[in-house]
Formats: C-alpha cells, structure tokens, sequence
C-alpha cells in the first residue's frame, strides 16, 4: 500500500490486529483471562469507533511511521505480563497518532 493511500480505516485494522495478538498473548496468563479480553473488547471498540466516524481520511507520514513503530514494538514483546501491560499502552499510543480523545 501506498504510503499516501493509508487511511485512518487502514491504521485502525492494523492496530486491532496488533491488539488482539497483544490479547492473545495475555490469555496464556490463566487468572488475567477475563480483564485481557475485557481491555481487548473495549480498546477494540473505542479503535472501531474512530475507524466509523473517519474511515477515509488521509493519514499523514508521520501518523503512519508513529503507529508503525507501535506496532513493531508490540510485536517484540514476548512475554505475556508485558503483553497485558501494552494491552492499556498501545491503544493510547495509537489515539494520540490519529489526534483522538481515549
């Protein structure tokens, strides 16, 4: 994809992917099941709101590269307490790129 073709549409499934990899590794921690899937549930749908109200608009570079390099640091982690931590982080990370309110 064209850098100059992203839209906010496109950013927010990449950050919801990202999310929920980020869930599905805080899941393997047995007594945080249910408070994992809650924060997934509602970043999703706070994420899936902006996506509705804002699906086309262009995103900038900087917006881009801002989210991007979220994303690879969600992918870097490993560990699942960290994941869960970064389950409240990345979608704070994520509003603040697109100039939202959390």
């Amino acid at each position: 994809m064209a850098r100059s073709a992203v839209r906010v549409a496109d950013i927010v499934d990449r950050a919801i992917a990202a999310e929920r990899a980020l869930a599905d590794l805080g899941e393997t921690v047995e007594d945080e099941w249910s408070y994992v899937n809650e924060l997934d549930a509602a970043w999703a749908a706070r994420l899936t709101e902006i996506a509705a109200t804002r699906p086309d608009d262009a995103v900038e570079v900087s917006v881009l590269e801002a989210v991007e390099e979220a994303i690879a640091e969600t992918e870097a982690i490993s560990d699942p307490h960290r994941a869960i931590d970064w389950l409240s982080t990345f979608p704070q990370v994520v509003l603040l790129a697109l100039a939202e309110q959390s």
